[in-house]
């Protein structure tokens, strides 16, 4: 079976994690920079909604329950988006999804400058958020059929953790500019075009997408399992949830705390300090040659997630503040590298996009959970009390998966499972 190691020097040159090593793969520029691109928009879509809406409708509660459709829709949709491409390819989902995407935000904006009924916004932030590109997930199935078996699988998880992050550092500070200097629509339609462009190019880049199982025939090998039916990847939905409900209740609650003691300028300095801690974490992650399991990895970095979470609301002041958040974010990568990386060990290579959209999706709909709930928390209790969500859902996914994880480990090796009902097909589960 081919590799991408195929010699005793290049063996030698991966045995340790690095991200030099990892950045000279064979081929993985020619998929990394049109996927950064690709997903660039992403991290623009969310406040782009938020300015727009707010502009249109003179309310912040209009705009937020718009963005929140949005993101709904896309953490819904997103696992059968995988789904796809996990069976027809990458490209054969990318090609008609950006173009829809494209539409349906270009469709939005034209609404909200017409002052459309709020309902008429909804209608349309649902296809909007449903045709989201899911590119990293797509990125991440890639770097698997690249180092299959290769120990640079945990450095490309940490990888592709700073590169998301990266591009929520970006993202919003390009459509904050183009909303407030050019026009409160211009974020919106740059977004649409953005994905456009880039999500084509990347769906060009045909020879580094993961394999399609075809039958003898050389049609589309029709697989009726989904990641969802593995235990692990249950329990990891459920550790990402935890996670969205931090970055929900940390953009809800900072906005309030720093408008609470008259410094509203400080949220995106606060926001940006949780923000580099995650970063350099995640750096970190990537450099470190692990020997401890991955298992064990995340439930002590999601330990020290809850504890740092719980930590959030006993703040009374902006220094003590942005130390706690650095705190949650440096916590934060690690439990998110750790959960990505052990999906190569628990889902069949065939499912490994879904699996990806999941997490994602998870992470997605807690945060829109967290925003909601943590903005009733600071109008009807006290300043500061949004970051009690925080605490709660680290807090709930901790017990669940010190409950349930020993569904972690996987299937040992050698055993097989067969996967569809009318294609009895063995995959050997790694």
């Amino acid at each position: 079976m081919a590799s991408t190691v195929t010699t005793s020097k290049d063996s030698a040159a991966t045995s340790r994690p690095g991200y030099g090593r990892l950045l000279r793969t064979r081929g993985a520029w020619t998929f990394l920079l049109p996927g950064f691109a690709a997903r660039q928009p992403f991290a623009m879509l969310t406040l782009s909604i938020v300015l727009l809406v707010q502009h249109t409708t003179g309310s912040y509660g209009a705009a937020g329950a718009v963005a929140a459709v949005t993101g709904v829709s896309m953490a819904l949709f997103a696992p059968y988006t995988g789904r796809l491409a996990d069976r027809h390819g990458q490209r054969a989902v990318l090609m008609p999804g950006v173009l829809v995407h494209a539409a349906a935000g270009l469709a939005l904006t034209a609404l909200a400058l017409n002052d459309a009924p709020l309902w008429a916004l909804f209608a349309a932030a649902v296809p909007t958020g449903a045709s989201v590109p899911q590119v990293g997930p797509m990125v991440r199935a890639r770097w698997g059929v690249r180092l299959k078996g290769s120990p640079l699988m945990a450095t490309a998880a940490a990888f592709e953790s700073v590169t998301d992050e990266f591009t929520f550092v970006v993202g919003p500070l390009l459509a904050t500019a183009l909303c407030t200097t050019v026009d409160p629509s211009a974020g919106l339609v740059t977004e649409a075009a953005l994905t456009l462009v880039g999500g084509l190019l990347f769906a060009a880049q045909k020879g580094t997408q993961p394999p399609v199982a075809t039958t003898a025939d050389g049609h589309p090998r029709v697989r009726h399992a989904s990641a969802l039916r593995v235990p692990g990847v249950r329990v990891l939905i459920v550790t990402f949830l935890g996670i969205g409900s931090v970055f929900g209740g940390m953009q809800v609650s900072l906005a309030a705390f720093t408008e609470s003691i008259g410094e509203p300028g400080l949220n995106g300095v606060l926001y940006g300090v949780f923000a580099a801690g995650n970063m350099l974490a995640g750096l970190a992650c990537g450099a470190i040659a692990w020997k401890v399991a991955p298992q064990r990895r995340l439930v002590v970095a999601y330990a020290a997630l809850a504890l740092a979470a719980s930590a959030l609301w006993t703040a009374d002041s902006a220094l003590l503040l942005g130390a706690l958040g650095l705190l949650v974010g440096m916590c934060i990568a690690p439990a998110l590298i750790t959960g990505y990386t052990l999906v190569e060990s628990l889902v069949p290579a065939g499912a490994r996009t879904e699996a990806f959209t999941w997490l994602t999706g998870a992470v997605a709909l807690g945060q829109a959970a967290a925003v909601t709930v943590a903005g009733q928390f600071e109008d009807r209790l006290w300043d500061g009390a949004g970051f009690l969500v925080p605490m709660g859902g680290t807090l709930l996914a901790l017990a669940a998966l010190l409950a349930l994880r020993s569904r972690l480990a996987g299937a040992p090796r050698g055993r097989t499972v067969a996967r569809g009902m009318g294609h009895r097909e063995p995959v050997a589960v790694d």
